[in-house]
């Protein structure tokens, strides 16, 4: 073999392996997207509505309500909405992230945007796989600034741009 046939081989060789790992990772259910989600109080909730659904929450509904306790650091009893949402969340990634755990009688719903304000941190679920919302029949995740990266630019990016400057460096300094 010549040293310009074994350049080029050496410099495909990585691009074929690549693809290969890619149409493997696809075939095998590999992730495309995967986004975080929360549960929040909607913005028209009635604030007597929120304070029922949240005594549920925090009760009966399980969720653990200690950060929006006093002391806690989600406790700010001026901000009901902010309060109900982080029970609202709690109870939603407890209870399987189904529509049904992010209803509380209408007052509450998914988003994309992360509702974490100062030292009030929510947990938040990566449930997007594909397109698909894991456990839910929801399949709207959400547009804007925050949405995920659908394209699949970033991913092709960095699986095929730096192994193939690398490999064309390596090439051209032993030229």
């Amino acid at each position: 073999m010549s040293l310009s046939s074994n350049f080029t081989f050496f410099l495909l060789l990585p691009l074929f392996f690549h693809a290969f790992l890619l149409v493997v990772r696809a075939q095998n259910g590999g992730v495309v997207v995967s986004q975080q989600l929360w549960c929040v109080a909607k913005n028209n909730a009635e604030d007597a509505a929120l304070q029922g659904a949240l005594a549920w929450a925090c009760g009966q509904g399980g969720a653990d309500c200690s950060p929006i306790q006093q002391g806690g650091p989600c406790y700010d009893p001026s901000d009901i909405q902010q309060m109900a949402s982080y029970a609202f969340n709690d109870y939603y990634l407890k209870h399987g992230m189904t529509d049904d755990s992010c209803n509380f009688d209408n007052s509450a719903a998914v988003t994309s945007l992360n509702p974490s304000r100062g030292s009030c941190k929510f947990p938040a679920s990566s449930a997007v796989k594909n397109g698909n919302i894991s456990g839910s029949t929801a399949t709207t995740v959400g547009m804007g600034t925050n949405s995920a990266d659908f394209s699949g630019c970033r991913q092709m990016a960095r699986t095929w741009f730096w192994p193939f400057i690398t490999i064309l460096l390596f090439f051209l300094c032993i030229i």
